[in-house]
């Protein structure tokens, strides 16, 4: 094939490089971009998106098994529901196909060529694309590394067979009877609780000594106490020790040996970045222990080669990744740009969801800073009491001595629609003072923010 040449190359077609290549385009700078499987990367196609639709799905059925059991307080009945899980997963699936449509169409109208197939670099501004129709060679003023992540695997439950990552898990179509889930980090939960609602009995299996260790115990309490009301069987303190027999080996926190019978093990052990099978030693690029070390311009350590998304360390999130990639884009197109984001949310898709952005008040305590911290409950919030759904609050952390907001966290149904509202607190450096006197619309779960507030301050309404 003929050699292509342009001035940016991206590699890898994810939420960090196509966003990269799209708004590299709408400035007019000439880019193609190389993607070896579909556009959207992990979180469209084998992550983010199909697991939120699946996690629907689940909540849906759960709600009309309750209506059929007549266990409904709104005093609805219906009879009992079915599920068709290969229809549920076409539906899916079909979620899925529309958004890689739509990445494809408007990475055409901004004028970028996309090339299928895995490239190798040959040199810091070479590159050899493994096509359907033989190698192709594509030379770049600029390159932006945007490869992402993969399911990090144990040494003794390889993938195959019955043990598999959350990609198969999301590709079911028979729900599997036990489903023993290794790791309680927010995939596992994530899946695990869709699965319960769905009908499957679910044993999670976690080193230490509680749920989602990422996160404080405050918000984490009314999760556990969701997934034991739904059935799941939790073994925190426990090691899995590899297959035996039809199941997973384990040894509990006591010290205790049991075997756990499974029809699926899931391992959920958490996320490796994706440098492999690409040529980067060709490049010898500084590294950040597995991760590929940038700069605030996300810069590389070599001169025209850029990093952005998983493949450059925590957070590991989609929306982290997109940021980058219109930051570097703009850079590349001429603009002055550095990563100055004051914090990023995080959001736990678990029963009930998480927020989190900032400082919690025991990172800000680590710190050296003296904070106010505000919590208001759902229980006093008129909106969370109609839809049925009270457990959970919102916190909010800021300064002592001039109420800076530092960090906001929550816990409750449907509460990561605030996520965008906590963030723009954040980033617009919102004092306490700022969110009570904003008028919140009545009645709406988003008015637990405002109060969180006043009860920082001192002067609660509605507690």
């Amino acid at each position: 094939m003929k050699d292509i040449s342009c001035r940016l190359l991206v590699i890898g077609a994810g939420p960090g490089g196509y966003v990269c290549a799209i708004r590299a385009g709408q400035l007019g700078v000439d880019t193609v971009i190389v993607e070896a499987a579909k556009p959207g990367g992990t979180c469209l196609n084998i992550g983010c998106i199909p697991s939120k639709a699946l996690i629907h799905a689940a909540q849906e059925f759960e709600a009309a098994t309750h209506l059929a059991a007549g266990k409904s307080a709104l005093g609805i009945g219906t009879s009992a529901p079915t599920l068709d899980l290969g229809r549920t997963m076409a539906w899916k699936d079909g979620i899925v196909g529309r958004l890689n449509h739509g990445v494809a169409g408007l990475l055409k109208r901004a004028g970028v060529k996309t090339v299928a197939g895995w490239a190798r670099f040959r040199d810091g501004k070479t590159v050899e694309v493994e096509t359907e129709t033989g190698p192709q060679v594509i030379r770049a003023e600029q390159v932006v590394i945007a490869t992402g992540s993969r399911a990090a695997a144990l040494p003794l439950l390889p993938f195959g067979g019955k043990v598999i990552s959350s990609t198969e898990a999301l590709a079911l179509n028979e729900l599997p009877g036990r489903l023993v889930i290794v790791g309680a980090g927010y995939i596992g939960l994530e899946l695990g609780t869709a699965f319960a609602k769905l009908g499957a009995k679910v044993t999670v299996v976690e080193a230490l000594p509680r749920i989602l260790p990422q996160y404080d115990g405050e918000l984490t309490r009314p999760v556990e106490a969701r997934l034991r009301q739904l059935g799941v069987e939790l073994l925190l303190g426990a090691k899995a020790k590899g297959l035996k027999g039809e199941g997973l080996a384990v040894e509990t926190a006591e010290g205790k040996a049991r075997t756990l019978a499974a029809d699926k093990i899931l391992v959920t052990v958490g996320r490796k970045p994706l440098t492999e099978g690409w040529g980067l030693e060709q490049l010898d690029l500084d590294r950040d222990g597995p991760f590929l070390r940038i700069d605030e311009h996300c810069r590389s350590s070599m001169r025209g080669v850029y990093a952005i998304g998983d493949v450059t360390g925590e957070l590991m999130l989609a929306h982290r990744a997109s940021a980058q990639g219109e930051m570097v884009a703009e850079i590349i197109a001429g603009e002055r740009q550095v990563w100055d984001k004051v914090a990023i949310p995080a959001v736990c898709f678990t029963d009930p969801e998480i927020v989190t952005v900032g400082l919690s008040p025991e990172a800000a305590r680590a710190a050296g800073i003296e904070t106010k911290v505000g919590l208001f409950p759902f229980q006093a919030n008129a909106r969370a009491m109609t839809l049925g759904r009270d457990d959970g609050f919102v916190r909010v952390v800021a300064r002592a001595d001039n109420h800076l907001v530092l960090g906001i966290q929550g816990v409750g149904a449907g509460i990561a629609e605030l996520s965008a509202a906590f963030g723009l607190a954040l980033e617009m450096g919102a004092r306490l003072e700022d969110i009570a006197a904003t008028i919140h619309a009545h009645p709406t779960q988003g008015e637990a923010f405002m109060e969180a507030a006043l009860r920082a301050l001192g002067r609660p309404i509605h507690i």
